[in-house]
């Protein structure tokens, strides 16, 4: 009878966890951290606006950067509450039913991202192999058609998650271990079998980030051979300085997220301090090192955060 009325009873709050260990630290770490997140969200910002206002920059590579930038700043604001809540305020609950949808919003932006880059990666093949033919083959209606379908398979793949959740039963620990809601941290907090999250789970990362990382490196095989039919060695250069910025993004994004897999899957023995801190780089080292790649690549968004500093200084003179 017990664990019959056990299964009707959910918690109605979670409790999040900072960095295990360094919780007197957290009054340091709030300024820094504030910083982390104003990088992120005025650097995406400042891409955004660029890519609006520069006529010049209205081509299906930086369209492409664009959603990038957006699935970004979503990545940077679903962790802004519970990360400032933790550390500025030491504020560590989060309702049952916001967890889900925090859950729900940063797993999205996850997929949103990784497909992204799937569609840069296929923009460079374009470019590269079909420089004569680019424009015609990634006119603004594809772009448009491939940003909706990115958009469409995040939210359909990642829908059901949170209803997974919901079904189960929570009665016992309700201390997550991070500072915000993922799947797989939740999940394992149940009070029943967890089988069917897990391989809708396994199911969804396959056909998300599993396919495109696949996508991804059939693309550069195309571009390398490509590249290595050019007869001069200047040619060779220029073309794949056209990829390097993309590179650094799939590297910033997929190496977070290969660590935080393996250490899941096999590094239970590990420190908890070791999963929180590959958590957070997961979600924040993308948003902040993303617009500090392509500003350094794009004369545009440069002159542009050039410009903003600048008014901002008469600004203050004034």
């Amino acid at each position: 009878m017990a664990a019959t009325n056990h299964s009707f009873f959910q918690h109605l709050h979670f409790v999040l966890t900072g960095i295990p260990g360094l919780e007197r630290g957290y009054y340091w770490m709030a300024l820094p951290l504030g910083f982390i997140y104003a990088i992120a969200i005025l650097g995406n910002g400042i891409i955004i606006s660029t890519i609006k206002s520069e006529t010049s920059l209205h081509i299906p590579m930086y369209y492409f950067l664009c959603m990038l930038a957006l699935a970004d700043l979503g990545l940077a604001l679903c962790t802004l509450p519970t990360m400032l809540g933790i550390f500025w305020f030491d504020y560590k609950l989060i309702a049952f039913d916001a967890c889900l949808v925090q859950m729900y919003f940063i797993h999205t932006f996850s997929a949103i991202e990784s497909g992204v880059l799937v569609a840069m990666a296929f923009d460079r093949v374009v470019a590269i192999r079909n420089p004569l033919r680019y424009g015609t083959i990634l006119t603004s209606g594809v772009v448009c058609r491939i940003g909706a379908a990115i958009l469409t398979r995040a939210v359909c793949v990642v829908f059901p998650v949170p209803f997974l959740i919901k079904r189960l039963p929570f009665y016992r620990s309700n201390v997550l271990s991070h500072s915000f809601c993922l799947h797989q941290d939740v999940m394992r907090l149940a009070c029943a079998s967890t089988r069917v999250n897990s391989l809708y789970g396994l199911i969804a990362v396959i056909f998300t980030k599993g396919s495109d990382s696949l996508s991804i490196l059939l693309s550069y095989i195309f571009i390398l051979r490509t590249v290595l039919a050019i007869a001069s060695g200047e040619g060779r250069l220029k073309a794949l300085n056209t990829c390097v910025s993309h590179i650094c993004a799939v590297l910033i994004f997929y190496v977070p997220l290969i660590g935080v897999s393996v250490i899941h899957r096999f590094g239970k023995h590990l420190s908890p301090l070791t999963h929180a801190l590959m958590a957070n780089a997961y979600l924040l080292v993308p948003p902040v090192l993303n617009p500090i790649v392509y500003t350094v690549k794009t004369k545009e968004i440069r002159r542009k955060i050039i410009q903003i500093f600048s008014q901002t200084k008469v600004t203050v003179e004034s």
